[in-house]
């Protein structure tokens, strides 16, 4: 069985057993198609796409973050701040970073929408309430919230179920990492009414020295059906404390005191010895509520209308040594020794508090060769940022407890209209256009966490912004209905500057929104026993916003627009099952990506006396060549065994196009074993895992970061520093699970 549409996707070749079909009984009652479709490709869509399915979401979801269950597909790459796959975890699609990725729920929008990231650690164990997640790649079908910029990753929660359940989950491995899942449902009441539930707690102390993650989550939903009706109330949402690890560490660091070195929080205490703050930790709590409706008209007319509110409050307590005062709105002193201190070591809070709701609506019109959708949403976002100073070493005079030194408010409303039209030109050719039009106004007021030294205050912001785009879609498809499905599309996307770009941007250069001219085609070819695909993308932007090396007044890096960059590639997938009992697949990626001409710009000690330095066409950073994915798959009656394998090639840390600052190539296996003994001592399930992640024990980091200066020599001659860290993943380590349902 192969999980795809014309485009080149995931092959998941499996053999369903009788226990299988009965799991199957659990999803019940199916709400109407409008659902999933309303911002999903199908098989007759000309986009790149992939489906990962209840099942394979289940058989690999033993407590990591969601994006390390995602790393299969093509052109992905998941990386660990912790080094284990629990806490602050990322994704990458085609090079492109989380905030160009639209993450969506049912059609809501996940992504801030200020940063237009996608924080997992605020959402753990979601995988334990997913039907299904879609991953579009390049510019995809029209979404909600933060334009799809290189990828979208659209995600069906649990349907409601028609029979009474229940499930524990757990798992436990090295790290002390652990999941404890407790899943129950009502079954239909009534005829009409349903209920379902679930509450997770995920824990582990990291691989990384003390990044430990202490997460809580939790999903409920109660549904109405009657007749062509359907309403569903969904609330889900997650609480957790992380010791930061962000800061990673330099590989001489790593020869000095290990690979599990973690420089968060290190100061000197008063006797001159290594300390580590213990409370340099993320807090962070974010509920979602999604009220849905969905209306079958006739059979030709569906409608669906969605109300939603998210909540998110927290905050990070961190020590930062060596600090200039006045940066935080303290007044240099004069110590017992009559000297004047301007620098000390001190604790900063820095909080954030948002509310993020709006309404989205859709109806479809389905008859004959026709399929049309018309859509759109409207949201209203509200952010206080805002820092206070918990305490300061040795501070002599006035300061207010948990002193305030910045505080900015950012104001957005989001609203887009699209329609989409699938028209079946032939019996073998069908024609798709998508076009959308979305209106932005953005308002960033109050002052920055930066002290801008031109005026001796926190620098001021006072930013207005509105944006209009339109983003048309258009493609052809062709599938015979039996081996050949192709297609071919030409798409439009475009993307607004993220607070960053804003509160830590150039003056003197206003950020500009970016555009994205996408180029698509692929055909797959599938048979009783193989599938082969083949997807080609060209993905031209003008003005992307790049790192350049260049810092502001403040002292923080800048992005600017890139005036031209673009990123090529072929993926490749294919599957085989020659037998029932095993089934192969595998896809890769090759691809080019370049920004066309650009210049890096470097400071004396990082912070005067900016010298451009050109560099020309170069490599964009974190974007990898070449990457790999392979599973053998074992099924035999109630044994099943997966040896997968990820392969990344090397990658800048920078646009610099430095050998100083890359990320060595690595090829990591894990192996996953499970045996389910179906229905025993009155369960009706029972099964059980074992992983085996890092099979080969590779030494090998997946993320990181780089900087530079210069300092001038003894012969008045420029010399070039250049520094990184990177996150060092776990070696060999184990993780079992566990599965009851009753």
């Amino acid at each position: 069985m192969a999980m795809c549409g014309v485009s080149s996707c995931t092959f998941h070749i499996h053999a369903v057993s009788e226990s299988e079909a009965a799991i199957d009984s659990l999803l019940g009652v199916t709400l109407p198609e409008i659902e999933i479709s309303a911002n999903r490709a199908n098989e007759n869509t000309p986009v790149a796409y992939n489906v990962i399915r209840k099942k394979e979401i289940e058989k690999n979801n033993d407590g990591r973050d969601l994006p390390f269950l995602l790393s299969m597909t093509p052109s992905v790459i998941s990386t660990s701040d912790a080094g284990a796959g629990v806490g602050y975890s990322g994704i990458r699609v085609r090079g492109t970073d989380a905030s160009r990725i639209n993450v969506m729920t049912n059609g809501i929008p996940v992504n801030d929408a200020e940063s237009h990231n996608v924080y997992w650690v605020n959402m753990p164990d979601f995988a334990s309430s997913v039907q299904d997640i879609q991953i579009q790649r390049g510019a995809g079908t029209s979404v909600n919230g933060a334009g799809a910029f290189g990828a979208s990753i659209n995600m069906v929660t649990d349907s409601p179920s028609s029979d009474a359940y229940g499930e524990f989950s757990g798992a436990y491995g090295m790290y002390n990492t652990h999941k404890a899942t407790l899943r129950a449902g009502s079954g239909l009441l009534g005829g009409h009414w349903t209920i379902d539930a679930r509450i997770s707690n995920i824990g582990s102390d990291g691989y990384i020295d003390r990044a430990s993650s202490k997460l809580w989550s939790y999903f409920g939903q109660v549904g109405y059906v009657n007749g062509n009706t359907t309403l569903r109330l969904i609330a889900f949402g997650g609480n957790e404390e992380t010791y930061m690890a962000w800061d990673y560490a330099s590989k001489e660091d790593m020869e000095k005191y290990g690979r599990r070195y973690n420089p968060c929080g290190k100061y000197t205490d008063s006797d001159g010895n290594t300390a580590y703050y213990p409370d340099q930790k993320d807090h962070f709590t974010q509920h979602h509520f999604q009220l849905h409706f969905w209306q079958t008209i006739n059979e030709r007319w569906r409608l669906n209308a969605a109300l939603f509110y998210t909540k998110g409050d927290g905050h990070y307590d961190q020590l930062k040594t060596g600090r200039t005062l006045i940066e935080y709105g303290l007044s240099p002193y004069i110590n017992a020794d009559g000297e004047e201190i301007k620098k000390s070591d001190l604790i900063r809070l820095k909080f954030n508090d948002n509310d993020f709701g709006g309404m989205t609506a859709t109806a479809n019109y389905n008859h004959g060769n026709i399929d049309v959708t018309l859509g759109g949403s409207a949201s209203l976002f509200n952010g206080d940022h805002f820092g206070r100073i918990k305490w300061v070493r040795n501070y002599i005079g006035p300061i207010n407890p948990l002193q305030e030194y910045y505080r900015n408010t950012g104001d957005k409303f989001d609203a887009n209209i699209y329609v989409r039209a699938n028209v079946a030109v032939t019996d073998l050719l069908s024609a798709f256009a998508d076009l959308q039009y979305r209106h932005l106004d953005y308002k960033l007021s109050g002052v920055s966490d930066n002290f801008d030294y031109t005026t001796g205050s926190m620098a001021a912001l006072d930013i207005h912004k509105k944006y209009d785009f339109f983003n048309p879609k258009l493609g052809l498809s062709f599938n015979d209905g039996r081996h050949n499905r192709a297609f071919a599309s030409w798409s439009v996307a475009h993307r607004e500057p993220v607070r960053d770009n804003f509160t830590d941007g150039d003056r003197n250069h206003d950020p500009k929104a970016e555009r994205m001219f996408d180029y698509e085609i692929g055909y797959t070819y599938s048979h009783r026993m193989f599938t082969l695909g083949v997807n080609l993308y060209y993905m031209d932007y003008k003005d992307q916003l790049v790192l350049t090396g260049q810092l502001s007044d403040t002292g923080n890096p800048l992005s600017v627009n890139a005036p031209r960059s673009y990123r090529a590639g072929i993926e490749l997938q294919g599957g085989l099952m020659p037998c029932r009992w095993f089934d192969w697949q595998i896809n890769a990626t090759l691809s080019r990506n370049r920004i066309k001409d650009f210049t890096e710009y470097i400071y004396e000690d990082e912070w005067t006396n900016p010298i451009g330095v050109y560099i020309g066409s170069t490599p964009i950073a974190f974007s990898p060549s070449f990457t790999l994915n392979n599973a053998f798959n074992f099924h035999y009656r109630r044994i099943e065994a997966t040896l997968q394998s990820h392969y990344v090639s090397s990658q800048y840390l920078s646009n610099a196009h430095s050998r100083e600052q890359m990320l060595d190539a690595y090829f990591v296996s894990n192996l996953h074993l499970g045996y389910n003994f179906g229905k025993i001592a009155g369960l009706k399930e029972l099964r059980a895992g074992f992983s085996i992640y890092n099979l080969f024990n590779e030494k090998y980091e997946s993320n990181g970061y780089a900087g530079a200066g210069y300092y001038v020599d003894e012969n008045g001659e420029k010399v070039i520093y250049r520094y990184s860290g990177y996150a060092a993943q776990a070696p060999v380590n184990v993780l079992a699970s566990v599965t009851v349902r009753f």
